[in-house]
């Protein structure tokens, strides 16, 4: 081995210095010393450098399997093939689909590297046959259809309640669509079985929700997040009004003519006339105090029902040209008088 020891002056040069060189005695400091000589020798530069010979792997080529749309058997089971919604696959399905924008003098997009197929929820699951098989397979879980159901008629009969809500399919990141949620409850009037206070609470209730031609009371609600709290909602609302309706209040009974809130035909002084009419022409004399003329039975006057609607529709609805002329016709009738002809 050898010790290399410099010494520098601060402000020498650097061929100033004093080297000193202490070999020891070993075997590898010679053979070291020796090494260092004759890598001290210069070596010939070798320009043009014989590489080895590698020898080149050849490519094989696989012979490529045709489409496996194209190896289809044409009476397939498509259900096998396709049986769920999933994403569009081009390979999967033996049709030459087209999707996208066309330009001018081109022709559309093929199924194959087409992004608007994969965009848009398809239904190639849902065909003929899978529906039919899906239906057998239901079937043992469903109830015959009962026979006494075999019209509209019968089916608002028994069944008076409609409940009206939507599904809706669409491509979202959620399932659940916003306008699902909505449900609405429809109902004759007619089937709820109302006397003449409990009919006009419940309509006073409802509000605008009725209509008067159909006859149709509809709820709607939308407030819940979940279609099924709107259904047990508007299942609460129909309940709750109806119930309400049948409630009698103490106020309610000490209501006169001035309080109410519609003309009441049989409270009020026109039916008192009309018996006091018609048993004058009967030289029939009767004392009869208010409660008698209330509950008096105008069925048996002749055209009565009629001018009991004409009068109340007129001081209900108003004065205008319909209720007028209906009121006319049925006084006339009332009173054996002939109609009113019109010369042209």
């Amino acid at each position: 081995m050898s010790i290399i020891i410099k010494h520098w002056r601060s402000t020498g040069l650097p061929s100033n210095f004093n080297l000193r060189i202490w070999r020891l005695h070993s075997t590898n400091a010679d053979v070291a010393a020796k090494k260092g000589e004759e890598e001290e020798e210069f070596r010939v530069l070798d320009i043009l450098k014989k590489r080895d010979r590698v020898q080149r792997r050849v490519a094989r080529r696989n012979d490529v399997q045709p489409d496996r749309a194209e190896r289809m058997a044409p009476d397939q089971n498509w259900g096998n093939v396709w049986p769920g919604p999933k994403t569009f696959h081009p390979s999967s399905v033996p049709l030459p689909l087209h999707q996208g924008y066309v330009p001018k003098g081109q022709a559309p997009p093929g199924k194959k590297a087409n992004a608007e197929l994969m965009k848009i929820p398809n239904f190639l699951h849902l065909t003929p046959p899978v529906i039919k098989a899906q239906c057998e397979a239901i079937k043992q879980f469903c109830t015959e259809w009962p026979k006494q159901l075999n019209s509209e008629e019968a089916i608002e009969t028994h069944y008076p309640v409609e409940i009206i809500s939507s599904d809706y399919c669409h491509a979202s990141p959620t399932i659940r669509n916003p306008l699902s949620r909505i449900v609405t409850l429809r109902v004759k009037l007619s089937t709820l079985n109302l006397d003449k206070h409990s009919r006009d609470k419940f309509l006073r209730l409802v509000g605008d929700r009725y209509d008067e031609q159909t006859d149709l009371v509809t709820i709607t609600a939308d407030r819940c997040p979940v279609k099924k709290q709107n259904l047990e909602y508007v299942d609460y609302l129909l309940t709750a009004c109806y119930h309400e309706s049948l409630n009698v209040e103490e106020w309610e009974k000490d209501k006169t003519e001035d309080d109410m809130e519609y003309y009441d035909w049989h409270k009020n002084a026109s039916k008192k006339s009309l018996v006091q009419w018609f048993l004058r022409t009967n030289n029939e004399v009767c004392d009869l105090n208010d409660d008698d003329y209330v509950q008096y039975d105008v069925s048996q006057i002749p055209n009565a029902e009629g001018y009991e609607k004409a009068v109340s529709s007129l001081m209900n609805d108003g004065e205008s040209e319909e209720t007028v002329n209906n009121y006319a016709i049925a006084v006339r009738k009332l009173l054996g008088v002939p109609e009113k002809k019109i010369v042209t």
